[in-house]
Formats: C-alpha cells, sequence, structure tokens
C-alpha cells in the first residue's frame, strides 16, 4: 500500500498545475537538482587526497601495481590518474543514461525523475563514501562512477522539457537559468568538501569517506525538495500575449510549430548536425577547461609575479604562482556558470543558430589569439580570453535545449536533449584524452614548456571550425517529420495531459508569487551567490 501511494505521489499526473500557480517558482526546483549535480565539475578536489589514505603502504610494492590491482587493494594507495577516470565515468554515464531514459522521462515527469536522480547521484556519493572507507577502489566507481552517472545524466535533463513548456516565450532565459546551475555547483560543493575533509579527518589522513557520505545525504534531500517542486504546464496552456506574437511562421522559419517524436528526430540531418555543433564546442571546450590551471603556470610562471622568467623562485613565490592559477580556476568556473543564464538568455533575441555562429567566430580567432598573448606576456589579456572562451563552453550548453525545441518542437524536447548529450559522453572522453596526448607528445618532442600549448590551441580552433559548418548546415525540419495530430493525442495521453478548462488556462502561471516564491529563490539563490563570492575571492590572487 506505501509504495502505491509513494507511487501516485510520484506520478506525473499529480504534478500538473491548477489555478494560482505561479511558472516562476519552476526555475529554483531546477536549480535546486543542478546545484548538487553541477558538483560533477568540482569533484577534482578529491583526487589528491584519494590518493593518501593509507599510511605506511610499501612504496617498491605499490609501484608495481597496475590500475586492476588498485580496484582491490587495501594495503596500497591509489594513483591520482586511477581515481581520475571517475569523473570520465559518471560524464560518460550522464550521456548514456540521458539517452537511455530521456522517453521515459518525457511519461514519468519531472518529479519521478528527479526523486530518482536524487537518490542515484545522493546515493551514489554515498555508496562511494563507503568504497573510500573500505579502500575499495572498484566500489567507490560504482557508486560516484556508475551509480552517480546515472542521477547526473536523469538529473541534468529533468527540468528541460518542463522549464521549456512553462516559458515558450523565453526558452533561452528559462534553460539558462536550470543548466547556470550545473556550472556553479562547483563553485559551492568544492569548497565545502575540501573544508568537510579537513573537518573529518583523522591524524594525517584526510575525511574522503565521511565527506562524501555527509554530501550525498544533504544533496538527497535538497534535489528531492526540487523534485517535488516541480509542476508541470495543463495542456493547451500558453502565456498572455504569446499566441498572437508566434501567429505569423513565417517571420520565424527556424522555429517549428510542429512536434516531433523522439523515434524520428534522431534519424534527421537537423539532429546530427545539431549533435556535431555540440560536440565540437564541448571538445574545444573542455580543452581549455581542463589545463587552464596549468597553462598558465607554464606560459606565464614567474612574470606572474613581475619577475624574470629566467629567476630562481622561492618555494613561497612558487606558491604564490599555483594560488593565482587556482583564483583562474575560480573565475572560469564563474564565467563557466554565468555565461549559461547570459548567453542562452541572448539567443532568445538573437536566434540560436546565430548565437552558435557567434560561439564558433568568436571562439576561432579567441583561440589563436591566446598563443601570441603568451607570446606577448599578457597575462591579464590572456586570463580575460579565457574568460570569454569558458562563457561560451557553458553557454553552449545552455542554448541547444532551446535550439532542440526550435528544431522538434516541445513535446519529446526533454528525450530529444537527452539523446543529443550522448555529444557530451563522447566530448569528455575524447577531449581530455587528445588534449593531454599532444601535450606530451610536444613535451617528448623537446617544445618548451611555455610554447607546448600553441599547436593545441591551433588544432581546437580547428574543431570549432567544423561545429561552425556544422551549425550553418542547419535547417527547419520538414514538416513530413511532424506528428499527426493522432499521433500527438496518443503522445499526450501517454502523458497523462489532460486538457484543462479555459478558466484553469487563464489562471494557471497568473497566480502570486507569495512567501513560497521568495524562500524558494533564497534558498538556491544564497548559496549560489556565496559560491560567486568564493570564485571572486580566488580570483583576487590574479591581480
Amino acid at each position: 500500500m506505501a509504495g502505491n501511494e509513494t507511487a501516485g505521489l510520484l506520478a506525473r499526473e499529480r504534478t500538473i498545475a491548477g489555478p494560482g500557480f505561479n511558472r516562476w517558482l519552476v526555475p529554483p526546483a531546477a536549480l535546486a537538482i543542478h546545484l548538487c549535480i553541477g558538483m560533477a565539475y568540482g569533484f577534482s578536489v578529491f583526487w589528491l587526497p584519494m590518493s593518501n589514505l593509507v599510511t605506511g603502504a610499501d612504496a617498491t610494492v605499490c609501484a608495481s601495481q597496475g590500475f586492476l590491482d588498485q580496484l582491490t587493494t587495501t594495503t596500497c594507495n591509489w594513483t591520482v590518474p586511477s581515481v581520475n577516470h571517475i569523473f570520465e565515468t559518471f560524464i560518460a554515464m550522464l550521456g548514456l543514461a540521458a539517452a537511455i531514459w530521456g522517453g521515459w522521462l518525457e511519461h514519468a515527469g519531472p518529479r519521478k525523475a528527479g526523486f530518482i536522480a536524487a537518490c542515484c547521484w545522493g546515493g551514489g556519493l554515498v555508496l562511494g563514501g563507503i568504497g573510500v572507507s573500505l579502500h575499495q577502489l572498484w566500489l567507490v566507481y560504482l557508486g560516484c562512477g556508475l551509480l552517480g552517472g546515472v542521477g547526473q545524466g536523469l538529473g541534468y535533463i529533468t527540468p528541460v522539457s518542463t522549464l521549456i513548456k512553462w516559458f515558450p516565450d523565453r526558452r533561452g532565459l528559462a534553460t539558462g537559468f536550470a543548466i547556470m546551475g550545473y556550472g556553479g555547483g562547483a563553485m559551492i560543493g568544492a569548497p565545502i568538501a575540501v573544508k568537510l575533509m579537513d573537518v573529518f579527518k583523522s591524524g594525517d589522513v584526510p575525511g574522503v569517506s565521511t565527506t562524501l557520505i555527509v554530501m550525498g545525504l544533504v544533496y538527497f534531500v535538497v534535489m528531492s525538495l526540487g523534485a517535488f517542486g516541480f509542476r508541470v504546464t495543463p495542456n493547451g496552456w500558453k502565456p498572455v500575449g504569446y499566441q498572437l506574437a508566434t501567429a505569423d511562421v513565417s517571420k520565424r522559419p527556424m522555429i517549428s510549430h510542429g512536434h516531433v517524436h523522439l523515434s524520428r528526430a534522431w534519424k534527421t540531418p537537423q539532429f546530427w548536425l545539431i549533435w556535431g555543433v555540440l560536440c565540437m564546442n564541448v571538445t574545444a571546450g573542455i580543452g581549455v577547461l581542463s589545463m587552464a590551471s596549468p597553462m598558465l603556470q607554464d606560459v606565464f610562471g614567474a612574470g606572474l609575479l613581475g619577475v624574470d622568467p629566467g629567476t630562481a623562485l622561492t618555494a613561497a613565490q612558487k606558491s604564490a604562482i599555483a594560488t593565482a592559477a587556482a583564483g583562474l580556476v575560480g573565475l572560469i568556473s564563474l564565467f563557466n556558470s554565468v555565461g549559461r543564464l547570459a548567453w542562452a538568455s541572448a539567443s532568445d533575441f538573437l536566434g540560436r543558430r546565430f548565437t552558435y555562429c557567434v560561439f564558433f567566430i568568436l571562439g576561432i580567432i579567441l583561440y589563436c589569439l591566446l598563443p601570441t598573448l603568451g607570446h606577448l606576456g599578457m597575462a591579464a589579456a590572456f586570463v580575460i580570453t579565457v574568460c570569454v572562451i569558458l562563457s561560451m563552453y557553458g553557454g553552449g550548453f545552455a542554448t541547444v535545449p532551446a535550439y532542440l525545441a526550435d528544431m522538434f518542437g516541445t513535446q519529446m524536447v526533454g528525450a530529444i536533449h537527452g539523446r543529443l548529450l550522448t555529444a557530451w559522453s563522447v566530448a569528455g572522453v575524447i577531449g581530455p584524452v587528445l588534449i593531454a596526448g599532444i601535450r606530451e607528445a610536444q613535451l617528448g618532442a623537446g617544445v618548451a614548456k611555455n610554447l607546448v600549448y600553441d599547436r593545441t590551441l591551433y588544432i581546437l580552433a580547428g574543431l570549432l571550425l567544423i561545429g561552425l559548418i556544422c551549425n550553418l548546415l542547419v535547417r527547419p525540419v520538414d514538416p513530413k517529420h511532424h506528428m499527426t495530430e493522432e499521433e500527438l493525442k496518443r503522445e499526450r495521453a501517454l502523458q497523462h495531459e489532460v486538457q484543462a478548462s479555459d478558466a484553469s488556462l487563464a489562471a494557471a502561471a497568473r497566480g502570486p508569487f507569495g512567501a513560497i516564491g521568495i524562500v524558494a529563490w533564497l534558498a538556491v539563490g544564497i548559496p549560489f551567490l556565496i559560491g560567486v563570492w568564493i570564485a571572486l575571492h580566488k580570483a583576487a590572487a590574479l591581480l
């Protein structure tokens, strides 16, 4: 009986908004989920502590252990590369989970999907923490990597379809709010994780296990609250005046007024062109994101302190350079997050295809400019350029759901977006491997450290050129792919959509914002602003 009651509480039909609901209550629910799963970008704070959990290990024996041996060893420390693959695992699982369960999510609704995402991401971190306490790396991979990756995928796409239907007049703004949270999650989560590992440490052993368990439990609660805060639009609802604004289709040829089923959407050339657009944008962006800190140190070195390059540095000076590089990481995290909202909102006026043209054309110029700025020793201009690049990296993630809604309609945009995120999985694995491989090859060929990134940046600019070509080839979807009225009715029946009365449609999303709205926005806004302050505080080291 309890199971049936729970299933009923999570059912999509229980989330249909009634009279008096304000649509601005939906973005905080989305942000609650994305701010939690966005900790994925801050997971690197665990790598070094995870590699120092075993005291008194036999260095000779441990040096001979391979990756498979490390999965089950309890007597040797894990290496940083062996734990670093956890990130690649949950990014790969993110795309796979979103692709596999995207269609199910459309029928199940955002509350059920968001709650399951909370169980997987929060539970995955708890399981990973248990794996750390037992010093079983395979269990950490199972928890944080596989199970957590499923939570990442479901949590990432859960708000998309709902937000786009609530904000058909501002699709970019709506998805930008949610996906901004994913970019900002690390700004909040990473400092918390560092503090907790220090609080829970035992002697010289950092408290990684307890930190993962505590954060998993907190994320489960916050994401669950977000999931239960979702409401979906009544069938037929539109903002006041929206129908009149979009009546003339010829004025907005890149926006479809039909709906394409998932089974057809992924077979169209438009889907695969946009897949290429996202893949190239992410691969290039990850290249800069993954090497921003070492690149700044290698290219400018002592120049960051105003010291001649050939001068021998003291330990304090080396520490100051590392602190400055960490400041860049904090700054680009901020631009990655805020750029998601800014660029996605701008796309409502510029159009999606034009916005991506800006990403690629401006990106090619900036990527090719970075080596020159490095050679000239212009550190400030270099930092600003990197920040703009990372804002467009984040903006690409936030703009693509609205791009898909424009192309394929809103009925199954969440499922289509889930299928498209396989591009992120590919880029998330191939990008860092490609960049690291090129860097090592350059070093092996005797290229100086301050010049080793030049060829890499030019290659990344070439990837952006491929993305630009894909974007320019995008055309409106042929109406033959649109669902018929009968197919649309059947799909809406599967989603348990009920045609609301005219009175309900008029009242929905026009209700008072009220105390609940203020509390909801403060609950997500205050932690985000604290994260911004921390990022700016770190960035001050660059000045």
